[in-house]
């Protein structure tokens, strides 16, 4: 199955959010440290409402140990980003995949980026827009990979 990563997030309604589509779509949510907020912060309990029963969390204190986790279990590591090789639309996803999106200020870390098997991005259409909010590309990556594997 598909998990969903977030290096470093700092804004707990994204993780928040982004816990409740994991919810609904029955995918892992992977956090790894340091984050900017406690696990028991108000407003990430807020923006995941009533649904964290239902949320397969993982947290990874640092990325060392995540990536001995990712390692352990297989399956791909696919990087969002900015920089992306291909559109995330044209980049055929498979069913271990890990989608992984960086923090809201500073995107993936450069050696995160190097260290994943292929780096994806969501095109827009305005040179005004630097990048979409988190919690909207890791919903937008999630569909589309679900989408493709027949998941939805």
């Amino acid at each position: 199955m598909l998990k969903v990563v977030l290096v470093h997030p700092q804004i707990p309604p994204n993780t928040g959010n982004i816990a409740r589509t994991c919810a609904a779509t029955n995918t892992e949510l992977h956090l790894v440290g340091p984050l900017g907020f406690e696990l028991s912060d108000r407003y990430l309990k807020r923006a995941g409402l009533d649904y964290w029963p239902h949320v397969n969390l993982r947290y990874h204190a640092s990325l060392d140990i995540f990536q001995a986790s990712q390692q352990l279990q297989g399956g791909r590591c696919i990087g969002f980003s900015t920089s992306g090789r291909c559109s995330y639309s044209r980049f055929a996803f498979q069913p271990l995949d890990w989608l992984l999106f960086g923090s809201e200020t500073l995107g993936l870390p450069a050696d995160v980026l190097a260290a994943c098997d292929d780096t994806v991005h969501i095109p827009m259409a305005s040179q005004h827009v630097r990048s979409l909010n988190l919690s909207v590309s890791a919903a937008v990556g999630l569909f589309e990979a679900q989408r493709q594997l027949g998941y939805l």
